[in-house]
């Protein structure tokens, strides 16, 4: 019988066990055994003798080694003596002798390896340890390296007493057990291993704590006891061409016991048995499970494998299947039916009758005229639900957009009113340069309309004089007053700009990752930067304590005493004197001046790279005179470097400076140009957008464009006629080429937008339009020859413009 018992855990190393079995015991557990009271039959009592063993498989044993096989679950009989295993099988289950030691051999695999749920366990009920119970569990582990192999032994001859050897392979540690012979020789054992691991037999090496063995030593000469166990590492001497090959775990590996057979009193017989695993899954049909244990016992037949079918060698056929028989047999149908009709003594009911009536006969025409009659009401329906469709598609398209308009319309009028706020917020608390040209315009643009009112009252000369002289007393008040508020921007964005000029030579190292974040990096610089940057907040710091004070000139002196010069004398100087002062009580509005002078010394200490190296990087200024280069400016008497002139494309010498059109502006002209350039701006932003590496947007300036705007398109949309430059926009002609101001055309924004999608310009536009176009785009590209840089752009287009001396039509005057 079989025991299989699939939870229990495996043990990592299953060793070699004498177990002892009796017939005493097996009664008792056979006595345990029943289904609902009824003792289990005598075909289960004797499963193992019932078991047949064939002759072929009887072959393989080796006299006078005796080998028989343990029934276990998923494993089958191979080999041995069916005498021996009958008499062993009698014995176990009518004598009430103990019988002998159970030797286990079992093959020990990698311990970490789970065991597989197929794999089966045979097992009988354990008694107590003082009985010597007869039975453990003997599990085939699966991950078992390579088959067991046996030694022929004798009973008289103590040299040929088996024992069990544990092979461990290195380097892998892989553990191969076999049961050996004492007085076989250690060469003889390499000679089957060496197939087994696929290493030549010369380069197989054998050790035994530490020792190397020779090939011509035997076990018993290792005092290897019968029945024991001995473990012999195994190596290669050439491990890289000749590795140690851990055998397939799939192999049909076999683990060997040695089970000692009492024949008289105390006379033993030793079998060694093969136990083989199961090659398939384990059917399940039927058992009994032990009441006190819980132990479940399956069938014996359910432990081997069955065996093949015969298959004969030559194909055979039933003569059935190689006659014909045709059969020929005509047959009808009946169908009786019956009619009664009313006669005298037999009345029928004619309540469901029918009566039917000839009607006119339904040819093909009448049919094919129905059918057209439903292809037309089933086209109407159809043609009715695309109609309805439609127009749900035409009302949805409405309404989109005339919601895309009114957003539109709320958009553009929230942009207005956002314009005009900020452009009121400029000019009531100016602090930038566009800020007061937009003051200054807005002055100009008052006097003026002040000078045609008066001019239009038509007054006497004497009033008219008077009126004029008020009115330009008028204007120098807001003229002071503007100067005064510029005076106080001035002030504040200086100092703005000082801190800005220090945090920046503060600021760490900085750079994007890969993964898009920031790193940051301080060095001894930017560290010294900053320690100038807290001191300078501190001394310009006010409503400080007189202790507050005294420390942060302690601060300031300390750290300038590093260096030894002129300025740094003057700034201890100063910071000495302020000291004494404050000690004597002066008040802090009378040091304001002296205040003042220090922050001032010390600006131009933490702006000299000297004392602050970070600092040169943000320099303007050169620090070599030499390498200069400067121009005189005649509206400003002074000398300036080349970066203060601006230069058009007229220009063939530096001109003025832009201090000086700046203040002629403010003296004469007045006049606003933050709308020229924010539409330069929105130029250069589109062409950035446009990623076709154009050049000719960066090179023109704001004149330039203000040229563009005033005398070349007028200062009006070419389509709509719109005036108001805020506005509009310039956006390129011939969408494919780059933007330059003979490849443009200004209209406004929403008209923009629509002349990008236009993809054919003739066939768009007309003749009279486009002739309009070309003819301004000449006037700009003579005007605009001149510019640095726009000669190579003119000589790209060369090829695709005429020039601005070539005709364009039929010379009429030859025709004459």
């Amino acid at each position: 019988m079989d025991e299989s018992n699939p939870n229990k855990d495996i043990e990592d190393q299953i060793k070699s066990t004498d177990v002892e079995i009796n017939d005493q015991s097996l009664i008792n557990c056979e006595s345990e055994l029943s289904v609902d009271g009824v003792p289990p039959p005598l075909s289960m009592q004797n499963a193992i003798s019932q078991e047949a063993i064939s002759s072929d498989e009887a072959t393989r044993i080796q006299s006078p080694v005796e080998t028989v096989v343990i029934p276990t679950a998923g494993s089958e009989y191979k080999g041995g003596s069916t005498d021996d295993l009958a008499n062993a099988s009698g014995d176990l289950s009518t004598s009430g002798e103990r019988l002998a030691e159970v030797d286990s051999r079992m093959t020990v695999g990698d311990p970490g390896m789970e065991t597989d749920a197929n794999t089966n366990i045979a097992s009988v009920s354990e008694e107590s340890e003082d009985d010597h119970a007869a039975l453990y569990s003997m599990t085939p582990v699966p991950t078992a390296s390579v088959e067991a192999f046996t030694v022929k032994k004798s009973e008289d001859k103590e040299d040929d007493a088996t024992a069990t050897a544990k092979f461990e392979l290195l380097p892998s540690k892989h553990v191969v057990t076999a049961s050996v012979t004492i007085g076989q020789q250690i060469g003889q054992i390499a000679e089957h291993l060496a197939s087994k691991v696929s290493v030549p037999l010369d380069l197989l090496t054998f050790s035994h704590e530490g020792t190397t063995l020779q090939k011509d030593i035997t076990l018993q000469q290792l005092n290897v006891k019968p029945n024991s166990i001995i473990t012999l590492q195994v190596t290669s001497l050439d491990p890289e061409k000749h590795p140690i090959k851990i055998p397939d775990k799939r192999s049909s590996a076999s683990d060997v016991i040695t089970v000692r057979v009492p024949k008289d009193r105390g006379v033993y017989k030793e079998v060694v048995v093969t136990v083989e695993k199961f090659s398939k899954k384990k059917p399940f049909i039927g058992g009994y499970k032990h009441k006190i244990t819980g132990k479940q016992y399956h069938n014996a037949s359910a432990q081997t494998n069955s065996k093949p079918p015969r298959i004969p060698k030559t194909t055979l056929f039933d003569r059935d299947c190689q006659t014909v028989f045709e059969r020929k047999k005509e047959t009808q149908t009946t169908n009786t039916t019956s009619t009664q009709m009313t006669v005298p003594g037999c009345e029928m009911s004619v309540f469901e009758d029918k009566v039917i009536e000839p009607k006119p006969y339904f040819d093909s025409r009448h049919f094919r005229k129905r059918r057209l009659e439903a292809v037309v009401v089933i086209q109407r329906y159809w043609r009715r639900w695309l109609s309805w469709q439609y127009c749900d598609r035409l009302r949805k398209a409405r309404d989109e957009r005339l919601e895309w308009e009114r957003c539109e319309e709320i958009r553009k009028r929230k942009e207005k009113e956002a314009r005009i706020k900020k452009e009121f917020e400029r000019r009531m608390k100016p602090k930038t340069k566009e800020d007061f040209d937009l003051v200054y315009a807005a002055l100009e643009k008052w006097r003026v309309e002040e000078i045609s009112n008066i001019e239009a009252e038509m007054l006497d000369e004497p009033t008219r004089k008077a009126a004029l002289c008020a009115l330009l007393e008028q204007e120098t008040q807001l003229i002071a007053s503007i100067g005064k508020h510029k005076n106080d921007a001035d002030k504040a964005n200086r100092a703005e700009s000082i801190h800005t000029l220090l945090d920046k030579a503060a600021a760490p190292k900085r750079w994007k990752a890969y993964d898009g974040r920031y790193t940051e990096m301080d060095t001894k610089y930017t560290i010294r930067a900053k320690e100038l940057r807290d001191i300078y907040k501190s001394i310009t710091m006010k409503y400080l304590t007189q202790d507050e004070r005294l420390d942060v000139l302690l601060t300031l002196k300390h750290t300038v005493k590093e260096h030894d010069c002129k300025l740094t004398r003057e700034i201890i100087e100063l910071i000495d004197r302020e000291a004494d002062l404050i000690m004597r009580g002066v008040s802090d509005t009378n040091l304001e001046g002296l205040r003042q002078r220090i922050a001032t010394q010390f600006l131009e200490y933490c702006k000299n790279p000297m004392f602050n190296p970070e600092i040169a990087r943000y320099t303007k200024v050169p620090q070599d005179p030499t390498t200069l280069d400067t121009y005189f400016c005649s509206a400003t008497n002074s000398y300036l470097p080349s970066t203060e002139f601006s230069i058009d494309c007229k220009s063939k010498t530096q001109g003025q400076s832009r201090k000086a059109i700046e203040l002629d502006n403010i003296g004469r002209t007045r006049r606003d140009h933050s709308v020229y350039r924010t539409m330069l701006r929105s130029i250069r932003h589109n062409e950035i957008k446009m990623l076709d590496n154009a050049k000719t947007a960066f090179l023109v300036q704001e004149k330039d464009l203000q040229y563009l705007v005033d005398n070349i398109w007028q200062k009006m949309s070419i389509l709509s006629a719109w005036e108001d430059l805020s506005d509009m926009e310039f956006a390129r002609w011939n969408k494919r080429e780059q933007w330059s101001p003979w490849n443009c055309i200004l209209v406004t924004k929403d008209e923009a937008i629509a002349h990008l999608r236009v993809d054919h310009l003739a066939e768009s536009y007309g003749t009279v339009f486009m002739n309009k176009i070309r003819h301004k785009h000449t006037v700009a590209r003579i005007y605009f020859s001149k510019l640095p840089g726009m000669s190579e752009q003119l000589r790209r287009r060369s090829n695709k413009m005429p020039g601005p001396q070539e005709l364009c039509g039929k010379n009429v005057l030859k025709s004459r």
